[in-house]
């Protein structure tokens, strides 16, 4: 009789201790979730930070220069449509709406400007953050979009340049297409499974001639 497979983190595949066995999520990749949240509210904030980068040429500290006879456009599209609604606040409300669905919650309340909404959503996302990685069903795409907002902010704001992807290539022969910060890794040719540790001692993928 073959033994039942051990449970797994959903955001790095690594086992689950014994203390983790009914979470969704292991504690370093909660915790991650929670940076990723407080680094995003605050008057220092990345989400605080967009409406400075709004002008051209604010990003990396030069004037804005235009080639062309046509006028530059007045502000900067990327910082602005995550500043937006429809942006980072909108969309962490649009999962705090299906947490409280969830939890029989009523609908949560914003009040004052898209600034304080964004405080708000946040804090409310930690209060709620240990439940979601026990219990909801989506908390690792909620993790993975998470952090692909904050990489959008940051490279918006000029923190960060766009993360590099990179081949490894998977014991069955396929690449893997990832990036230095990736959690986990599944195949999809032969569906193994690598958590962090396990990505980070394959080999680089050769390269094809094109």
């Amino acid at each position: 009789m073959e033994a039942a497979p051990t449970p797994a983190c959903t955001i790095c595949l690594r086992a689950l201790y014994a203390d983790e066995l009914t979470h969704q999520a292991c504690r370093p990749c909660t915790d991650r979730v929670d940076q990723q949240l407080r680094a995003l509210a605050g008057p220092d904030g990345l989400y605080a930070r967009l409406s400075a980068s709004l002008t051209p040429g604010s990003s990396s500290g030069g004037p804005a220069v235009s080639g062309s006879r046509t006028a530059p456009i007045p502000v900067r599209l990327d910082p602005l449509s995550l500043a937006a609604r429809g942006g980072v606040v909108t969309i962490l409300q649009t999962w705090l709406i299906d947490w409280h669905d969830l939890l029989g919650y009523r609908h949560p309340r914003w009040e004052g400007g898209l600034q304080q909404q964004c405080d708000q959503v946040v804090q409310r996302l930690r209060v709620l953050l240990p439940w979601a990685a026990e219990a909801h069903g989506a908390f690792s795409e909620f993790a993975h979009e998470l952090g692909q907002l904050r990489r959008q902010c940051e490279a918006a704001t000029g923190g960060e340049k766009p993360t590099r992807r990179f081949g490894v290539a998977c014991t069955c022969g396929a690449t893997l297409k990832i990036t230095i910060e990736s959690p986990g890794k599944k195949c999809a040719a032969c569906g193994a499974q690598y958590g962090l540790q396990e990505l980070r001692r394959l080999p680089l993928a050769e390269r094809r001639a094109a």
